[in-house]
């Protein structure tokens, strides 16, 4: 298999500091800096607002309320009005990194340790880890795909790997330099990717493909 180079296709920012985790509510960009959850019109650009709460790592959209890793805990908010409606413990307890809704599930990536964890979202209790090969950042899932990025030295990609063997089927690399913390598809042909210490938010091409592997 060889890999192929990521298409940019946009890129948001500087913000004022680094960018972690990234998701996506069908209309709006939600990504992680920290001390703040933030909310960009991708369109425009534009930021539409913030929310101030611990922020350090992955972030997830169910369909109704956000996920936000912060430190060894995962919050889940409501939207509208930034109130933690109930917390779990974090599977990486402070090592983890992205994060997905999926099936029901938290899928929670765990970097040092070089796993992607399947969550209960209502215990934190762990259903299954699959194991990379490499640092896993941000961690999405879109027509039955199973994506995450990493991140070693000045070296990034984006992984599409078999979500029962954790074998790489698929890698775009990223520039040299260019590095992918958050990760979240846009349901479509498109990434979202946080920048990590460059403060930037990022936009790359998915490969499309008519037979995609199912979450098992």
């Amino acid at each position: 298999m060889k890999p192929t180079p990521a298409e940019i296709l946009r890129e948001y920012g500087p913000f004022s500091s680094d960018v972690h985790g990234v998701t996506f509510d069908g209309e709006n960009v939600w990504f992680a800096t920290g001390d703040k959850l933030n909310v960009l019109d991708p369109k425009s650009g534009e930021p539409v607002r913030s929310i101030d709460m611990v922020a350090h790592a992955g972030t997830a959209f169910d369909g109704e309320n956000i996920y936000q890793i912060a430190e060894s805990q995962i919050h889940k908010i409501d939207p509208k009005t930034g109130k933690v409606l109930s917390t779990i413990p974090a599977p990486g307890n402070g090592g983890d990194s992205g994060l997905a809704w999926a099936e029901g599930s938290l899928w929670v990536g765990e970097y040092r340790a070089q796993k992607i964890h399947q969550v209960d979202p209502g215990t934190g209790k762990i259903l299954r880890s699959i194991d990379s090969n490499r640092f896993v950042t941000g961690v999405t899932w879109v027509d039955g795909e199973l994506w995450h990025g990493t991140w070693q030295g000045d070296e990034s990609e984006l992984r599409r790997i078999d979500p029962r063997t954790g074998e790489v089927l698929e890698e775009l690399t990223m520039p040299d330099g260019t590095g992918v913390s958050g990760l979240e598809s846009d349901g479509g042909d498109m990434f979202f990717c946080g920048g990590g210490k460059s403060g930037k938010l990022r936009t790359v091409r998915r490969p499309r493909r008519d037979i995609a592997a199912q979450p098992a």
